[in-house]
């Protein structure tokens, strides 16, 4: 039986992108914003695009931030996508206003020091040596991105496997920390690499 994966409709995101993606590599997937689906659900995706403070007000609205602590609490898996990685911070500061995060993770999402921005295309991540999400894909593995602001730093557990990128400074591109993980790129958009990584987080569900 194929793992159960709920796409989380808050009003942001590459939905149905997403939920594609999650098909092709073998997940039941449902778009939706129903809470009891959420919670019983093998995977939670939380996707975004956008600002953080919009993103934020939109997961407030149905409730998402309950039910990605409760499956945290609980053990249950849930990946966070761009916008939908960066909430689950503290914190982020857009245009010098600062916005309260999901709190799962401490510290804050900021502007990327860089001369370009958005950064947009087709970047590498030093993936930590022992990530499940990156297993199989090796450092010359391109990934999509499309964002200005982004973690650029890590306070949380020592445990946690991490992913970095470089535009013109490091930020963090990857999270995985026990049940929770997260992209800063989008698997979605990112071809046979995606595909590869949503399959790996497909199959440890």
């Amino acid at each position: 039986m194929s793992p159960r994966v709920v796409v989380l409709d808050y009003g942001s995101g590459n939905l149905r992108s997403a939920q594609r993606a999650l098909e092709r590599v073998g997940a039941t997937v449902e778009v939706t914003a129903d809470a009891d689906a959420a919670r019983a659900a093998d995977g939670l995706m939380v996707p975004g695009v956008g600002a953080f403070a919009a993103c934020m007000a939109g997961l407030r609205a149905i409730g998402g931030d309950t039910l990605i602590a409760e499956r945290v609490r609980a053990g249950h898996p849930v990946l966070g996508v761009c916008v939908g990685m960066q909430t689950l911070f503290a914190r982020g500061v857009e245009f010098g206003v600062q916005t309260t995060g999901c709190g799962q993770w401490p510290g804050e999402v900021s502007r990327l020091d860089a001369p370009v921005i958005p950064h947009m295309g087709w970047n590498t991540v030093t993936a930590a040596a022992d990530s499940v999400l990156f297993a199989g894909l090796d450092a010359a593995t391109r990934f999509y991105f499309v964002h200005s602001y982004a973690a650029q730093r890590w306070d949380g557990s020592a445990n946690a496997r991490l992913g970095w990128s470089t535009h013109h400074s490091r930020f963090l591109a990857a999270v995985e920390d026990g049940p929770l993980a997260a992209t800063q790129f989008h698997p979605e958009k990112s071809g046979d690499a995606g595909a590869q990584l949503l399959r790996n987080w497909v199959a440890a569900l």
